[in-house]
C-alpha cells in the first residue's frame, strides 16, 4: 500500500470557494490511482482554505506525471465555480511535487495538471519509454496546445496594425484571464498628489517645459542634434540671445531636437463641421549652463514658409505659449496613441496570444511570461471598445478620429525596430547617454539591467546552449508568431522589449499643460494672439472634464495590484529558478530604496520607474 499526501489550496479572491464535490485521479508512469473524492469533516473548499488529504494506492505509481481534477454537483445547488490555486503532492518516495492550477474550474470540465517541474518537448519525449506515458505526454502537450491554437485565434483589427485576439466580447474570455470578479469594486483611494499641483503652478515656465520632454509622460522622442534638418531653418541671429555668451549654434554641442514628422498629413476629425489639426512640428532645445533644457525655437509645420514662422522665446508671451501648446498637443497624442496604446497594449497582446498558442503550461517560457499577461486581454478589449467604439472617449477628447488614430499607429509600427524597443540601444541612438537630470534614463537602465539579469539567468538555466534553443520547436513557433502578428513580417524591424507604464498620466495631464485636443489651427503669423486666443484654443469645460477623467482612470491603481517582481502564483518547482526570483526581488528592493533616497533631494520627484510603482502586467 502506498500513500500520497495532498495539500489543496483554494484561491483567496471573492467567490473562490465551492460546495461541490472535488475528485482527484493521479497518473504515473507505472499506473494510475482510483478516482477519489477529497472530503474531510466540515467544509473543504472555502475561500483561502488550505486542506490536506491522503490518497492510497495498491503500489507506487512511479514518476507522477499529472493530476486530473473533476468537479461534480453538490445536491441540487446551482453551479458555483471553484478557483483552485495549487495542489502539492508528497509521494511515497518522499518527493514533494507542485501542481500549479490558478484557474476557475466548472462542473464537467476536464482539468489535468502537470507538475511544476519544467519540461521541454524535445527533452522530455525520449525519457518516456512506455506507450502509456507517451500517450499521456502527447495529450498534455501536443493535443492541449492544439486546443489552445484553435481557441485563441488571430484577427486583423486594421491593416498595418498588430493583430488581436478574435473574441467578440469580454464575456467569451476564460475566467482566469478576465478581471477578478470583484475588480470593478476595488479601485483604491488615490490621495491628492503633489505633482499635479506643481504642474498648474509652473506649466508656463520654459525650464519645466523642457524637463517634461526628459522626465514627463513621453521621454521617447527628443534626441541630440548634431545638425539641424534642412526644413528647420533656424539661424544664428534667431537663437543667439538664448545661448551661452560667446557661443554659437555651430559650436554649441548641447542642442536637442524634438521632431514630430510622423504627424505630417495625419487626418484629423471634424469638430462642429470644421477639421481639427495636430501639429507636425519641430522644437529646438538648448541645455544651458545650469543643466536646464530650454526650448529656443519652434516651427509648427514640417515645411518652412511665410505662413510657418519660427517662434522664439522673445516673441510675445501668448505667441510663445501657443506655439509650445501645439508642440505639447502632438506630444500627448503621440504618447497616448503610439507609446501607450500600440507599443504597450497592442504589442503585449501579441506576446500574450503567442504564449498561449505556442507553449504548454510546463514550458519554462510560459511559466516565466504568463504572470506578466494578467488581465491583458480584458483591458485591451475594453480599451478598444472605449476608444474605437461608437462613443469612444479618445475620439471625443482628441484631435484625431478613428482614421487618424489608426494611421498614426500604422506609421509608428512601420518605423519600429528592435533597437527602438530596447532601452539601452534607444538611449544611445538618440545621443542621450550623458545629458544630466534624465531620470527616466537613469532609473530605466538600472531597471532594465536587473530584469535582464533575471531573464538571462532563468532562460540560461533551461537553455544552456544555442543547440538547445534550436531544438525547441515550440520556441521557434513562438518567435515566428510574434514576428508575423506583431511586426507583420517586416524584416526591416529586426524585431523578434518594451516596459512602459501608465504612471504620470494624471500628473501631467492638466489640460493647459498638455491637451489631446486643441480647437484652433496653429498660428500662421506672429503678433496676432492674446489670452483670449489661448482660451479659444483649449478644450471647453465638458471636454476638459472628460479628458481629466480619462487621465485619472489611466493612472488609477486597484487594490489587487501585483507589483513588478511579485509572483503570488507559484509556478516554478525547481530550487534554482525559485532562488533567481528571490534575487530578482532583492535587486528590485535595493533599486526602490535608491530611487526613494534620490527623490528626497529633488524638487520634482521622479517616481514612475520605482519598482514599487510598476505593475507586473498591463492592467489599465
Amino acid at each position: 500500500m502506498a500513500e500520497y499526501k495532498l495539500e489543496v489550496t483554494t484561491g483567496d479572491m471573492q467567490y473562490a470557494g465551492t460546495w461541490d464535490h472535488i475528485f482527484i485521479t493521479f497518473f504515473g508512469n507505472e499506473g494510475q490511482s482510483d478516482r477519489t473524492e477529497l472530503d474531510n469533516f466540515g467544509t473543504d473548499f472555502t475561500r483561502g482554505a488550505v486542506r490536506t488529504y491522503t490518497i492510497k494506492t495498491s503500489s507506487s505509481l512511479g514518476k507522477l506525471l499529472l493530476v486530473k481534477v473533476e468537479k461534480d454537483p453538490y445536491l441540487v445547488l446551482s453551479e458555483d465555480e471553484w478557483y483552485c490555486s495549487k495542489i502539492v503532492v508528497t509521494t511515497p518516495e518522499g518527493n514533494v511535487i507542485l501542481f500549479p492550477c490558478y484557474r476557475w474550474i466548472s462542473r464537467g470540465e476536464l482539468v489535468e495538471l502537470r507538475g511544476g517541474r519544467v519540461s521541454l518537448q524535445y527533452s522530455m519525449y525520449p525519457e518516456l519509454h512506455l506507450r502509456s506515458q507517451r500517450l499521456i505526454w502527447r495529450y498534455f502537450t501536443v493535443f492541449s496546445v492544439t486546443l489552445f491554437v484553435c481557441f485563441y485565434r488571430w484577427k486583423i483589427m486594421a491593416e498595418g496594425l498588430p493583430h488581436i485576439n478574435s473574441f467578440n466580447n469580454v464575456s467569451e474570455l476564460p475566467d482566469e484571464i478576465r478581471f477578478s470578479k470583484s475588480k470593478s469594486n476595488i479601485l483604491s483611494y488615490l490621495p491628492i498628489a503633489f505633482l499635479p499641483e506643481y504642474v498648474t503652478e509652473h506649466w508656463k515656465e520654459d525650464d519645466f517645459y523642457g524637463y517634461q520632454f526628459l522626465n514627463g509622460i513621453n521621454p521617447n522622442v527628443i534626441k541630440k542634434c548634431s545638425e539641424l534638418p534642412p526644413n528647420f531653418p533656424v539661424t544664428e541671429e534667431m537663437v543667439k540671445p538664448f545661448l551661452e555668451e560667446d557661443s554659437s549654434l555651430e559650436e554649441e554641442m548641447e542642442i536637442f531636437l524634438y521632431d514630430q514628422k510622423k504627424m505630417d498629413g495625419i487626418p484629423a476629425r471634424d469638430y462642429n463641421g470644421e477639421p481639427l489639426h495636430v501639429s507636425a512640428g519641430l522644437c529646438l532645445f538648448y541645455l544651458n549652463p545650469e543643466d536646464k533644457l530650454m526650448p529656443i525655437a519652434i516651427q509648427l509645420h514640417q515645411q518652412p514658409s511665410e505662413d510657418n514662422p519660427i517662434f522664439l522665446p522673445s516673441d510675445s508671451e501668448t505667441d510663445w505659449l501657443l506655439a509650445k501648446m501645439f508642440i505639447k498637443n502632438a506630444d500627448v497624442v503621440d504618447h497616448e496613441v503610439v507609446h501607450h496604446l500600440m507599443k504597450t497594449h497592442f504589442l503585449a497582446e501579441v506576446y500574450n496570444m503567442a504564449t498561449l498558442r505556442c507553449f504548454p503550461v510546463i514550458h519554462p517560457l510560459y511559466k516565466l511570461l504568463i504572470p506578466h499577461f494578467r488581465y491583458t486581454f480584458n483591458i485591451n478589449m475594453v480599451g478598444r471598445e472605449s476608444i474605437f467604439g461608437t462613443n469612444g472617449i479618445l475620439k471625443m477628447v482628441s484631435s484625431l478620429g478613428s482614421e487618424g488614430l489608426t494611421e498614426l499607429m500604422r506609421r509608428a509600427l512601420s518605423e519600429t525596430t528592435y533597437s527602438s524597443l530596447c532601452l539601452p540601444e534607444n538611449i544611445t541612438a538618440r545621443g542621450l547617454k550623458s545629458i544630466p537630470n534624465f531620470y527616466y534614463r537613469d532609473d530605466g537602465l538600472k531597471l532594465w539591467n536587473i530584469i535582464n539579469r533575471f531573464v538571462k539567468a532563468t532562460v540560461g538555466y533551461y537553455y544552456p546552449s544555442d543547440k538547445t534553443v534550436h531544438k525547441d520547436t515550440e520556441l521557434q513557433e513562438w518567435i515566428s508568431e510574434i514576428f508575423i502578428h506583431a511586426f507583420l513580417g517586416n524584416k526591416a524591424s529586426g524585431s523578434k522589449c518594451q516596459i512602459l507604464t501608465d504612471n504620470g498620466g494624471f500628473d501631467y495631464h492638466w489640460v493647459p499643460n498638455g491637451s489631446l485636443l486643441l480647437h484652433k489651427h496653429p498660428p500662421t503669423t506672429k503678433g496676432q494672439s492674446s489670452m483670449e486666443t489661448i482660451l479659444e484654443t483649449l478644450p471647453n469645460v465638458g471636454e476638459t472634464v472628460s479628458f481629466a477623467a480619462m487621465a485619472w482612470v489611466l493612472s488609477e491603481k486597484y487594490t489587487d495590484v501585483v507589483p513588478l517582481g511579485a509572483y503570488p502564483e507559484e509556478r516554478f518547482d525547481e530550487p534554482a529558478p525559485k532562488q533567481m526570483i528571490k534575487d530578482f526581488q532583492e535587486e528590485l528592493s535595493y533599486l526602490s530604496e535608491e530611487i526613494t533616497s534620490r527623490n528626497s533631494e529633488l524638487k520634482v520627484p521622479y517616481t514612475y520607474l520605482n519598482p514599487t510603482e510598476i505593475e507586473n502586467s498591463i492592467t489599465i
